[in-house]
């Protein structure tokens, strides 16, 4: 099997202080045992909750599934290395698959991530077509489609294409990045970088989406026209014509709607955009934003390590660095459970009622609807 046999680094790795492996297996068994309970804690609420049965924590779920993957097959062998001393024990197939489940997680969160994404730019911007066409056999596809790309990428360095080996300045069986010349991981470097700013990409067309309608000129009111408070002529709104043809208004059908029936099924009114839904998605999109600044946030280091290594010529990457960074692509796998809990209102509600068992009293909702 392929290590590092630089005599800087066999010094370096003899010289860890118990300290440091201390505070390497503390972290990492922290991390585990957040990963896998705390993801696992989302998946049941996700399952047992029915109105959460829908598009976004479709994907929510199965990114769930993803880090449960990573935290509980991956990181145990690490943590084994770590406790031996910086040294692979499993032999050369075990670490290509422990490698490969470690390459497939990160780009399927990657991919999801992305198409998340652009999910949530129609949500806010298409809400029409998104509550239309994204149904559970389009999330079912999107999952299956993003899991086969992710496959498509983790597998090709297990037929040695990138080889997989065992790195010990990181404790981990993962691509060995050689010099630009020699290196043949690049490129899947650069598709994982150009997913991050596609993504980032989306969400910013979103904000300034959402930037340009809070933006936009009043409407100059004209005094309208009501008979049996069904407002109509030049100054109405709209509002009462939507109330009435999504089956809410009473009284005579208002002149400007003659001919049009009145939708009285409750189909009809669920096409409708809630206020309180649009509120709610834009709750989602910022949850699912809040994940991928996170993802950015403790794969960058990693990512500048891999390609330090790449493309410098003279001083390899600092030991204390490649260390903080590492351990910082191993916390992303636990981060989510956290963010959903505190940066979603329906998801600490659902906790608390399905898991927690504290049923609290809700008024129900008014039938507003806008158009």
């Amino acid at each position: 099997m392929a290590n590092y046999s630089h005599a800087a680094d066999h010094s370096i790795l003899q010289n860890v202080s118990p300290l440091a492996t201390f505070l390497k297996l503390t972290s990492l068994g922290f991390i585990i045992g957040v990963g896998v309970v705390g993801n696992l804690l989302i998946s049941i609420l996700l399952v047992k909750d029915k109105s959460l049965h829908r598009a976004p924590y479709y994907f929510l779920l199965d990114l769930c599934a993803s880090d449960i993957l990573r935290s509980a097959i991956c990181f145990p062998f690490v943590f084994t290395s770590v406790k031996n001393g910086s040294a692979w024990m499993y032999g050369t197939l075990t670490c290509k698959v422990i490698a490969f489940l470690g390459v497939l997680s990160c780009f399927h969160t990657a991919f999801m991530l992305f198409c998340i994404s652009v999910t949530r730019y129609l949500a806010i911007a298409h809400h029409r077509f998104y509550t239309k066409r994204l149904t559970f056999w389009t999330c079912l596809a999107v999952i299956c489609m993003v899991w086969t790309l992710s496959v498509a990428m983790a597998f090709p360095p297990v037929l040695d294409v990138g080889t997989y080996s065992f790195i010990r300045e990181e404790d981990q069986c993962t691509f060995q990045h050689r010099s630009f010349r020699a290196n043949d991981s690049l490129g899947f470097m650069l598709l994982l970088a150009l997913i991050l700013l596609a993504t980032q990409l989306v969400y910013l067309k979103l904000i300034f989406f959402v930037h340009d309608r809070r933006k936009m000129k009043p409407v100059q009111f004209v005094p309208a026209v009501s008979q049996n408070w069904t407002f109509h002529g030049p100054g109405a709104s709209g509002q009462a014509a939507a109330n009435w043809l999504a089956g809410f208004g009473r009284g005579p059908t208002p002149p400007t709607l003659l001919g049009i029936r009145q939708n009285t099924n409750a189909a009809g009114r669920r096409r409708l955009l809630v206020l309180d839904e649009f509120k709610t998605e834009k709750r989602i999109s910022r949850m699912f934003y809040i994940m991928t600044f996170f993802f950015l946030t403790l794969w960058g280091p990693y990512l500048v390590a891999c390609y330090w290594r790449v493309f410098a010529r003279g001083p390899v990457v600092p030991g204390g660095y490649l260390t903080a960074a590492v351990w910082m692509s191993f916390a992303q796998a636990g981060v989510n459970p956290f963010i959903c809990i505190f940066s979603n209102r329906e998801l600490r509600r659902c906790f608390s009622t399905t898991l927690l068992y504290c049923r609290k009293s809700r008024l129900p909702r008014e039938p507003y609807c806008v158009i």
